[in-house]
């Protein structure tokens, strides 16, 4: 059973309520299984990436026998590419996280968002979100999302990706993962890691917090963050903040006065163009400095 403030932080709790069961779906080319469940989606605002000079869509990996589908987007015919980890909310890679990772690629990158709730199952079946909470996103262990990511980056250096230049970000779930997985994998570089939470209950499945390890990591890792979170709270930022300073990451956490959660997410109501659009350069800015 996940704690009430995980719950708040993933979802952003303003968003949903119980009442709220209609079923709409964002879909990628990977198909019916990579969907977003009960969200109110704002057509509006959705930023919409197109593949022209691009390679993308999706490959398959076989890790431990299971297939876990990935969504690669990267310029076509370039060789020696930065490689960007993409890790997606508790939705898993619907097109939003796609569009995300052809906007990587238009910069030069070897973007790659893996389907990391693929042995549990299928986010886009449940109405609502405690249930998909309870069925799907509970059940995933963070060692199995470190195992898929490793095979995501051995996927990366055997195809035209250059592991010298490794970066990882994720949104919501995937901020939360991105902490763990610089703290795992050596060779990451750099991440930027958007509101995910910080603190909270542990369970044998995910037996620790960022906060946790914050001081072992040694990439260069920006956090950001929104001051109007319901779910991640300005004091948890700021011990995070204290426990980076025992390290020697020089990692840098930012506060966006005006947003709340998921502040990055177009498609959602939650979404705040001026910061999103701060954030994304200040993230592409980050990158370039850390990968040089």
């Amino acid at each position: 059973m996940l704690h009430q403030q995980d719950f708040d932080s993933l979802l952003g709790s303003s968003l949903f309520d119980e009442g709220n069961r209609r079923r709409t779906f964002i879909q990628t080319a990977i198909g019916a299984g990579f969907a977003a469940a009960a969200l109110p989606i704002c057509a509006q605002t959705v930023v919409k990436t197109d593949t022209a000079g691009l390679t993308a869509g999706v490959i398959m990996l076989e890790v431990n026998g299971q297939q876990v589908p990935v969504y690669r987007a990267q310029p076509e015919g370039k060789t020696n590419l930065p490689i960007v980890l993409v890790v997606s909310e508790i939705f898993g890679v619907h097109e939003h996280i796609a569009d995300v990772a052809r906007r990587f690629a238009k910069q030069g990158y070897l973007a790659l968002a893996p389907e990391l709730f693929v042995r549990q199952g299928d986010a886009g079946k449940y109405a609502n979100m405690a249930e998909l909470m309870k069925e799907v996103i509970s059940k995933v262990a963070d060692a199995q999302v470190m195992q898929d990511l490793d095979a995501t980056v051995a996927w990366a250096k055997a195809h035209g990706g250059n592991t010298d230049k490794l970066a990882i970000t994720g949104f919501c779930w995937g901020g939360r993962i991105t902490w763990l997985y610089a703290a795992h994998n050596p060779q990451v570089k750099t991440g930027a890691a958007w509101y995910g939470r910080l603190t909270g209950a542990t369970s044998p499945l995910a037996p620790q917090n960022p906060l946790d390890i914050a001081a072992n990591i040694k990439a260069p890792i920006l956090g950001l963050y929104g001051a109007k979170d319901a779910g991640i709270s300005l004091e948890s930022v700021a011990q995070m903040k204290e426990a980076l300073s025992k390290g020697k990451s020089a990692s840098e956490l930012m506060i966006f006065a005006n947003s709340g959660h998921a502040f990055h997410a177009d498609y959602r109501p939650s979404y705040v163009e001026a910061d999103a659009k701060d954030a994304w350069q200040r993230c592409l800015a980050w990158f370039k400095i850390h990968l040089a």
